[in-house]
């Protein structure tokens, strides 16, 4: 029985109506074609594409899911001896599942943004970008070769340093989408390294030929150093996976990234950018299996990324920081579980997280904008009596991100705890009781902004320095309001996912056969295979896997996380203020976020500085101009001097030279032949 094949056509109009919308908006939207469309053609026609791209990867889903697949190219680029560089797509249960995530939130962020933006200036030119945003990350996770996965990988940290600074009169968002165009840069030079190594020992960018060769690295190692070949080049693609999902230390530059609008921030977070990372580590999934130095390496970086970057969340005051963090904390978990050869459960926490964390930053963009554009959350308070369906969907998000029983945040993050129990590498250990730790230190901050926001005393009239994004409004009275139709849909819509998607999926994705295509893991690492069977045999399915969690740690850090937050920031007591005076030296530590930046900026960045000034006025003027260029006239006008006074006129001098040549010529032979 032959498979079945997706239509070319519905593929290349998935990918490409959004990058067409985004052209004839960016160009006919703006100054540039004389504005020849306006505000409400500008966004009709971008979120036309995009829901146009979201309905086609549905359908493509559900032919999957009856047994479709794709992998042809379209394009050959270029053709250098027998390698190839193409343009085409590989579409299995990895890219279909992706392919919907990505465009469906991508439409939420779209419809949302004609309520957040709306009177701002780049408002054309917004809805361009986030539109060139979808297009970039559909070619990331639809390519079928590594030129074109490196194509897409770029396009979203090209856009995201667009999107960053879209509001570019600010100082901070300049520095912002510079911080994060820099730092991606360094983890995208160890991605292209990666590339490179496995190009020159399989000799094709093509995944399904390189998947087809990747046996023959297992006993190949670097010339001269005696290191595997799997375990460098698998490092290296995960250093670029550190840069664009932000991981320690590659994280620096995402919670600087909220100085875009919030739109931005939920497409980021949720669905493009940092996802990027997890997606192609799962899609390579054959090569790191072959290193457990590597997965080792991957599970530290995960604990400290997921434990760390967390306790930074609770002394956040920015609602949209905290948010931040927040995604900082879930990428860790997800990076911990790929480590943890648990790649399923990463991507189905990629997929859960994709829809609370775009609700939370929505519903947060929604706070601030019935805040009239405060995003102090010490001055709020009691929002739930203006904002009721703002309210209830943050509440959801935040119950989904806690991973509360039943909700989809539930079952992925607990998923991944318990693989990360059951993985028998060595760093497994570390990363579970990381990720136990986290899961108070979520519950705390999550809860803190919650109560803070929506409970308590109003204090929105008290905030004595109010921090305005470039929004301007009739402030009114100065009491909070709900937001507009175009606002709360999309939370609403958000929000039932968030609860019911998770329930829904656990079974296929986790221990069906939803990825027995697309993901590979080796017999050496049962994890999954243990997980299975506790699944079948233990917690008897997703019910019952929610029952138990009652029993177990988890949901008591939980409840514990829950208990701090209510009565720190609940009750009536200076108990918070207390603690953060008796800690004031560990605050200062995080408030300064462990001095990343200040090392970033100060050591790295300036001796960066230091050695280019160096090779400039050393190497470039000192030795290549001064030394070579200059150095080389110098030396020939030098001997051409010399040479110029042995050229006299004179016979009887050539004569001399000739004689004294030859008696030269006698003695050598006579004495040394």
């Amino acid at each position: 029985m032959t498979q079945a094949t997706l239509s070319t056509t519905t593929l290349v109009i998935i990918a490409f109506l959004p990058l067409l919308t985004a052209t004839l908006v960016g160009i006919f939207g703006t100054a540039i074609g004389g504005r020849i469309l306006g505000n409400k053609a500008s966004h009709t026609l971008t979120i036309g594409g995009v829901l146009v791209s979201c309905v086609l990867s549905v359908m493509v889903l559900m032919q999957v899911l009856d047994g479709a697949r794709y992998d042809q190219t379209l394009y050959n680029w270029l053709t250098i001896g027998g390698l190839k560089m193409e343009v085409g797509f590989m579409v299995d249960s990895l890219t279909a599942m992706m392919m919907v995530v990505v465009t469906s939130v991508s439409l939420m962020v779209h419809i949302y943004t004609i309520g957040y933006m709306q009177g701002d200036p780049g408002y054309n030119r917004f809805f361009s970008y986030i539109s060139l945003f979808t297009f970039s990350m559909l070619m990331l996770v639809m390519s079928n070769n590594f030129m074109q996965l490196f194509f897409g990988w770029e396009a979203v940290g090209l856009v995201s340093y667009l999107l960053i600074g879209f509001w570019y009169q600010r100082p901070t968002a300049i520095f912002a989408n510079m911080k994060a165009f820099l730092i991606n840069r360094v983890g995208d030079f160890g991605f292209i390294l990666g590339i490179g190594l496995l190009l020159a020992y399989t000799g094709t960018l093509n995944y399904t030929e390189f998947f087809g060769k990747v046996d023959t690295l297992a006993n190949q190692t670097m010339p001269g150093t005696g290191w595997q070949i799997v375990t460098v080049a698998s490092i290296c693609l995960f250093i670029g996976a550190m840069g664009k999902s932000a991981q320690f230390p590659l994280h620096a530059w995402l919670p600087d990234s909220m100085e875009g609008p919030t739109p931005i921030s939920a497409l980021i977070h949720a669905a493009t950018m940092v996802t990027a990372g997890i997606f192609m580590v799962s899609r390579m999934s054959p090569l790191f299996e072959m290193s457990d130095a590597a997965l080792n390496f991957i599970l530290i970086i995960g604990a400290i990324t997921a434990f760390f970057m967390g306790i930074l969340g609770v002394i956040q005051n920015d609602i949209k920081r905290v948010v931040a963090y927040s995604t900082l904390s879930q990428l860790g978990y997800m990076t911990m579980a790929l480590g943890a050869s648990a790649y399923s459960v990463a991507v189905f926490h990629l997929m859960t997280h994709a829809f609370f964390k775009a609700l939370l930053f929505l519903a947060a963009g929604s706070v601030i904008i019935g805040m009239h554009h405060n995003q102090d959350i010490r001055w709020m308070g009691n929002v739930r009596k203006y904002m009721p369906i703002t309210w209830i969907t943050f509440l959801i998000g935040t119950l989904s991100l806690i991973g509360t029983p039943f909700f989809s945040g539930f079952y992925s993050k607990e998923s991944i705890i318990e693989a990360l129990h059951f993985s028998t590498l060595p760093a497994a250990g570390i990363a579970y009781w990381a990720a136990l730790l986290s899961v108070f230190v979520t519950s705390l901050y999550s809860f803190r902004v919650y109560f803070l926001v929506f409970h308590g005393k109003e204090r929105y009239d008290q905030n004595p320095e109010p921090h305005h994004d470039d929004h301007h409004d009739d402030h009114g009275d100065g009491k909070p309001h709900e937001s507009p139709w175009v606002v709360t849909l999309p939370l609403v819509l958000l929000a039932i996912p968030s609860v019911v998607i998770g329930y829904l999926a656990v079974d296929a994705m986790l221990f069906g056969d939803f990825f027995k295509d697309a993901i590979h893991v080796d017999a050496r690492h049962p994890a999954m295979a243990t997980y299975a069977d506790h699944w079948v045999n233990v917690f008897h399915g997703a019910t019952g896997f929610a029952l138990h969690a009652v029993q177990t740690m988890p949901f008591w850090l939980t409840v514990a996380g829950f208990a701090v937050a209510y009565f720190l920031y609940m009750m009536k007591n200076n108990v918070a203020t207390s603690l953060a005076k008796a800690f004031a030296p560990i605050i200062t530590v995080l408030e300064n976020k462990y001095y990343v930046d200040w090392i970033n900026e100060n050591i790295v960045a300036r001796g960066a500085r230091c050695l280019g000034t160096g090779l400039w006025k050393a190497g470039d003027q000192g030795l290549i101009d001064g030394a070579i260029v200059n150095g080389s006239w110098k030396v020939v006008g030098g001997i051409a001097s010399v040479v110029r006074k042995v050229q006299t006129g004179f016979i009887y001098h050539y004569a001399l030279a000739m004689i004294l040549g030859v008696l030269v010529m006698v003695a050598w032979f006579v004495w040394f032949a």
